[in-house]
């Protein structure tokens, strides 16, 4: 399993970065994400940009937010096609309120090839 880094930023706020893609593939990621999005304000891409959000769970969050705009990020766990475990995978980064924050970073790949020139 992958565990996502936690970054602390000062003034009491963690970033949680987490790879995408790196499960679903089987292979080693190549991007992180930080932040968080707003599940009342994002837009679909910036929801697409969650890890592992389909088309169809950006569809189901747009739809409940029109209905009625979420109180709490628990909230998502009652929609269809979201399942306890993948909530707790997103639940970092998610927020009800503030600003959306999310972006996704490349991850920096091995260090070969990557010396450090030194001053003489």
């Amino acid at each position: 399993m992958i565990r996502p880094a936690v970054k602390r930023i000062g003034l009491g706020l963690t970033l949680l970065l987490s790879p995408i893609g790196a499960e679903a593939s089987g292979k080693a990621s190549s991007s992180m994400v930080s932040g968080v999005v707003n599940l009342n304000q994002a837009t679909a891409e910036q929801l697409k940009m969650l890890p592992g959000m389909k088309e169809s769970s950006v569809l189901a969050i747009v739809a409940h937010r029109e209905k009625k705009p979420f109180s709490r990020v628990e909230e998502l766990a009652q929609i269809k096609g979201f399942s306890k475990k993948g909530f707790e995978k997103l639940k970092p980064h998610l927020s009800v309120n503030g600003p959306t924050t999310l972006k996704v970073e490349k991850a920096a790949h091995s260090a070969k090839g990557h010396k450090k020139s030194r001053k003489q």
